[in-house]
């Protein structure tokens, strides 16, 4: 019987490893879709490169920093419980690479290729791990001590913060130190219009992370005994809330439609589990809100140039989610409970704080070291003249 279970928790957490595997697909077609023409080779051959280095880095530094796990005994060993823990690796992998999926959205169409492989090594090597520990491993005691101090740890199911929150901020780092994109900026202070290149492929990108999100999330509970539909309805109520509030604060623009359900689903994941439906609904429709206003006032206001928002969709809804689970998680708002306002609120802003400091020191030494910007004569051409020269080639063409 104990043999049985062990063999399905092993299949159960792999299904959720190939689902939100397949959710990288989603992040290049969602960028693919909004960045222009020229650029989309470039998104594509970008995201499954930084998956290729995130697996490295998190195989053989992250893991272990996270949870202090390292694969360098016998394959004989690594087979026990049906190779249970080398799935479980797989599976946390896909939320490690991530956080470089993430901030390549935002920084897309100006960011130099090499350097930004090597910003991922070290982000999903270090940056991300460290606050992976604090938050799902109880790393340096700061959970024990929020637990102690106002009865509950900091909760985060299935990564509002720990994934969501710190690729976003990390990527507002990043879009920062890159500047705007040569020509998105008038003199005069107007913004020039950049319009998606690809409205269905946008769409394509927005749906295939809608269907794996429910890998990434109902899977967190990394067996088969913990899996909850709970999590699974209020899941499919946050996207619904946050589609429905983009729908209508973005005036039917298919651009807010498609990327208010990431919003809800990215606010749900840290409370999913001990939210109710109606509650996860509202988080879902505050979300969805949230990233078409901040959208809105990052790209006309503040000209920023967070070309697909990952800040406000990523890093404002991720905080807003574990900020969330402190209030509609709890009993007296129709929640299980057993979680903490105060806990959230300091759990949450530390992951911003290491995020952001975290992004900000990676690639501020990059861009000291190497440069990371490209010149304007390239990304007139194309976000890396390399990529395009070899997929432009005659052999190339004949043979593909």
């Amino acid at each position: 019987m104990e043999e049985l279970k062990v063999s399905t928790d092993a299949l159960f957490i792999l299904l959720g490893a190939i689902m939100v595997l397949a959710m990288h697909a989603g992040f290049a077609f969602l960028e693919l879709g909004t960045v222009r023409k020229k650029n989309q080779v470039n998104a594509l051959v970008k995201i499954i490169s930084d998956l290729a280095v995130s697996t490295i880095a998190y195989f053989f530094i992250g893991y272990g920093i996270a949870y202090g796990i390292h694969f360098f005994s016998g394959a004989e060993q690594l087979a026990q419980k049906n190779g249970y823990d080398l799935v479980k690796f797989f599976f946390l992998m896909t939320f490690a690479a991530a956080i470089p999926a993430i901030v390549s959205g935002g920084i897309a169409e100006r960011a130099r290729f090499n350097p930004q492989l090597a910003a991922t090594f070290l982000l999903v090597g270090l940056v991300y791990p460290f606050f992976e520990g604090i938050a799902w491993n109880g790393h340096f005691g700061i959970q024990t001590w929020l637990k102690a101090t106002f009865d509950a740890g900091f909760h985060d199911f299935a990564g509002s913060v720990v994934v969501h929150a710190v690729g976003g901020w990390v990527g507002l780092a990043a879009v920062l130190l890159l500047g705007a994109r040569h020509g998105r900026y008038t003199k005069e202070g107007r913004v020039s219009a950049h319009p998606p290149s690809s409205i269905p492929f946008l769409a394509l990108g927005a749906w295939i992370l809608t269907v794996g999100w429910f890998g990434f999330n109902v899977m967190s509970a990394q067996n088969i005994t913990g899996i909850s539909g709970l999590v699974a309805v209020n899941s499919l109520m946050a996207m619904v809330g946050g589609t429905l509030t983009a729908l209508w604060l973005g005036k039917n623009d298919p651009g807010f439609v498609h990327n208010g359900p990431l919003a809800g689903l990215v606010a749900v994941c840290a409370g999913s589990d001990v939210f109710h439906p109606i509650g996860a609904l509202i988080v879902g429709g505050v979300a969805g809100a949230l990233f078409v206003l901040m959208f809105t006032l990052t790209q006309n206001r503040w000209k920023i140039d967070d070309v697909l928002g990952v800040w406000p969709l990523h890093g404002l809804c991720g905080a807003w989610g574990g900020i969330a689970a402190g209030i509609f998680g709890t009993k007296a708002l129709g929640g299980i409970g057993g979680v903490s306002f105060m806990s959230q609120l300091i759990g949450t802003l530390l992951g911003v704080g290491i995020a952001f400091s975290g992004g900000y020191i990676v690639y501020g030494l990059i861009r000291k070291l190497v440069g990371i910007r490209l010149d304007q004569e390239e990304e007139f051409n194309g976000a890396d003249l390399s990529i395009h020269r070899i997929s432009a080639t005659p052999e190339r063409e004949s043979g593909w």
